[in-house]
């Protein structure tokens, strides 16, 4: 699934594509730069995603009709991350997840994070899903306006959801329907 556009000066062309065992060295890089970045938004912390093996990796980025991890390169650097995963269980199987969006800051406000989700919620679509949930921290305003934007609503919020130090984050609960 790959996608092509115009985003801005500092991304001449972005392309958006699902990651694969030979980007695992730029998801790990990205990742503990996300944990370190915004650790209210990724619940690993940058030391255990540093740690993380090769295995642990790819089977986080492989991709198969459960899972999926697009990434929004720049040139060949990747930028951004949104993961997507679909319930396995019987009576789950009309949900699925969207969990690990990130962008760069360098990238950011450029529509990235934005063509990351709607690349998730296409495959979301096509697996046949009925519904798209996340969460996202009461403190990330930004995100939270742009899933609002794109349809989520907000039906729940987990109290104390993350510990980071001493202090607690909230966490809106928020789904898109798709049927």
């Amino acid at each position: 699934m790959n996608a092509t556009a115009n985003a801005t000066a500092n991304t001449p062309l972005l392309t958006i594509r699902t990651l694969n065992e030979n980007d695992i060295g730029a998801f790990r890089a990205l990742r503990v730069h996300a944990a370190a970045d915004t650790p209210f938004a990724i619940v690993s912390t940058p030391e255990e995603e540093a740690r993380s093996t090769a295995e642990d990796i790819i089977a986080r980025v492989r991709e198969t009709d459960q899972q999926a991890m697009f990434g929004a390169f720049n040139g060949e650097t990747l930028i951004g991350i949104a993961g997507w995963r679909r319930e396995q269980r019987v009576k789950w199987a009309h949900k699925s997840l969207i969990w690990g969006v990130f962008v760069d800051p360098a990238y950011r406000r450029a529509g990235i994070a934005r063509r990351l989700i709607e690349t998730a919620i296409e495959r979301a679509k096509e697996s046949g899903v009925e519904q798209v949930q996340l969460s996202v921290c009461t403190q990330n305003s930004r995100a939270q306006t742009l899933y609002l934007s794109l349809g989520f609503v907000i039906y729940g919020r987990e109290m104390r959801a993350l510990k980071i130090g001493d202090e607690y984050f909230d966490e809106d609960l928020m789904v898109l329907m798709l049927d």
